[in-house]
């Protein structure tokens, strides 16, 4: 489970526990240690718009720092100690991102196609490296966008890029969000979206053969 960029915080830590109580070993890295333990900043308890702007201002530099090759080396070491935990069952791994974890987590599954048969984004600059990215996955993808990240005009793009690759996946605008409505400690947060989040996200999980179903919600009938 990669973080936001506000990195990990409480709300990525009960999201992770959420995660967890469905019968998964959940890894949550502070992808961003290379500039030191986490929080990088000092987080205010609720990140309203009036502080995002200087945080992101404070954080973009690190962000921007983390190249696809740092990402993908790092992944390498996610997915090596995760596989090494006596916890955990020998079969795939699932990859779930939020904001620029999300790009990160869809990275991690381009990188290893036989061992991530899941990946989910939420928020995310997903298509940040362009459609030849997307064609080396593997996995079954849920992507769920904010309304405010992209129209109609550049999700249907972004699909028709996915069919092209003949990618099994689920890529949809979750309606009357903002960027970042996952995050309850933000004013983007909107309760609904987390709610369909999840409702996508344990499904996609239990299909790829990481749980059983009867941990899962059931998936709305709206497409």
């Amino acid at each position: 489970m990669y973080a936001d960029g506000f990195g990990i915080r409480p709300v990525l830590r009960e999201m992770a526990r959420e995660l967890a109580g469905h019968g998964y070993y959940v890894l949550v890295p502070n992808f961003l240690y290379r500039h030191g333990p986490a929080p990088l900043i000092d987080l205010p308890e609720h990140i309203g718009d009036a502080d995002r702007s200087a945080l992101v201002a404070r954080l973009m530099p690190l962000i921007e720092a983390h190249t696809a090759e740092r990402v993908r080396r790092d992944a390498d070491s996610y997915l090596r100690f995760l596989t090494a935990q006596p916890e955990v069952a020998a079969g795939p791994v699932a990859v779930t991102g939020y904001c620029i974890g999300g790009l990160l987590a869809t990275r991690t599954a381009a990188a290893h196609p036989g061992q991530v048969a899941a990946v989910a984004a939420f928020h995310a600059p997903v298509a940040a490296d362009g459609p030849d990215s997307l064609s080396r996955l593997t996995a079954e993808v849920h992507f769920g966008h904010a309304e405010t990240d992209i129209t109609p005009e550049a999700l249907a793009e972004l699909n028709r890029s996915l069919d092209a690759a003949g990618i099994d996946y689920t890529s949809e605008i979750y309606p009357g969000t903002v960027h970042g409505f996952t995050m309850s400690d933000t004013d983007a947060f909107d309760p609904a979206g987390l709610r369909h989040h999840w409702d996508r996200l344990l499904p996609l999980l239990a299909r790829a053969g990481q749980a059983p179903p009867v941990h899962t919600r059931p998936a709305p009938h709206a497409t």
